[in-house]
């Protein structure tokens, strides 16, 4: 089931979806507010979050959050994406041509990692001036707020901090053979790791919600 406030996405899925060539049936498409979801609480085994929806909500955070983690069911699984910084990229990649560096990514990532981590890594300049009511949250906070209601974090991983949003970098690996399985492969062991966390443009974070039996304990 997807659930958006805006009837324009919910439009533009049946699109997405088709393009994706996921073989499973596109899901039920329901307009409504995160913050009062028209849905049964703790029933459903997986509920995701995107699109740093809690950054957005503003003042309503902690409401879109809790009403997000009440419709888990126990044991059932919350992944959430959350935008703690601008984002930041790998100096080395970036330096070099795009064709160089795709031709670099056919190499493992035990030969890569190891430059990438020697001249280390540049933030993004931030994308707005004002942020209005957007607020950043940090891996750190929303973990701590989770962990203290019980629910065991199982996973958290910045989300694409070496090459960061450089799409002629990212077509470029696409297009040379064998580069691009490498490329995911760096990404996901540095987007592991906890340092790159707080820069990040985005982090998913999954956790898993306590049995019935440890919630009454």
């Amino acid at each position: 089931m997807a659930l958006d406030i805006s009837r324009e996405m919910l439009n533009l899925l049946p699109g997405v979806w088709a393009e994706s060539g996921m073989n499973r049936p596109r899901p039920d498409r329901v307009r409504g507010d995160a913050l009062r979801p028209p849905l049964a609480p703790r029933r459903w085994d997986e509920v995701v979050v995107l699109g740093n929806t809690l950054g957005f909500a503003g003042s309503d955070a902690e409401s879109l959050l809790s009403q997000a983690t009440e419709l888990v069911s126990p044991r059932g699984l919350l992944l959430l994406e959350i935008a703690p910084g601008p984002g930041e990229h790998s100096r080395y990649l970036a330096r070099l041509p795009p064709s160089a560096a795709a031709r670099l990514l056919r190499a493992p990532v035990r030969a890569v990692l190891p430059r990438v981590d020697r001249e280390g890594f540049s933030v993004e300049l931030p994308r707005r001036r004002n942020p209005g009511a957007f607020r950043r949250f940090s891996a750190r906070e929303v973990t701590d707020r989770l962990a203290r209601d019980g629910w065991e974090v199982e996973e958290t991983i910045a989300v694409a901090p070496v090459l960061g949003p450089d799409r002629v970098r990212i077509d470029s690996v696409r297009s040379e053979p064998g580069a691009w399985i490498h490329l995911i492969d760096l990404e996901e062991q540095v987007g592991r790791r906890a340092e790159r966390w707080e820069p990040a443009a985005a982090v998913l974070l999954a956790a898993r919600r306590p049995s019935s039996k440890r919630m009454i304990k």
